[in-house]
């Protein structure tokens, strides 16, 4: 069964945009031609975003792709499907790349080992907020937060993964 998603470049500089489209052409196996615009909160910079079809997994491996230029903010959104949870993939200059896993809502879920894992290591209820916030992607959210909105209104791609 084929699933969906989006990807998100919040921010990137003119010069790599064409790699990026390299790169997702290459995961999706199809030629990939976004519509780049400028990024407001970024001077400088550009973002795009599009949404793909393809096999579960294909959010990882997009992810994986983009993840090489370091200084590119995004996100890789891939739905859940029959048998397979969905996934939010965040990446921050600096920062580096957050997985998380999303129900259909798209909330990010935390299973339940993970939760028991987070209350058997902190002590104090500081502890316990600090790890569920890294557990969430709280700093992620945060310093995207603004970049997704600068996009609002942006035209989106769709792009189906072949073969």
């Amino acid at each position: 069964m084929p699933t969906c998603g989006v990807v998100y470049v919040h921010s990137t500089p003119l010069a790599v945009s064409q790699h990026v489209e390299w790169a997702i052409a290459r995961v999706l196996t199809a030629p990939v031609t976004l519509h780049w615009s400028a990024q407001p909160v970024d001077p400088g910079m550009r973002r795009s975003e599009c949404s793909w079809t393809g096999r579960p997994g294909t959010g990882a491996e997009l992810a994986a792709a983009l993840r090489q230029w370091p200084m590119i903010r995004f996100e890789v959104t891939e739905e859940p499907s029959p048998g397979v949870d969905g996934e939010r993939f965040m990446h921050v200059p600096g920062r580096g790349l957050f997985r998380g896993t999303i129900g259909a809502s798209g909330d990010i879920q935390i299973g339940e080992d993970r939760l028991r894992a987070i209350m058997a290591s902190v002590r104090a209820p500081e502890a316990l907020s600090h790890a569920l916030d890294k557990a969430l992607g709280t700093a992620w959210d945060a310093e995207l937060e603004p970049y997704r909105y600068a996009g609002d209104g942006a035209p989106v791609t769709l792009l189906t993964r072949v073969g």
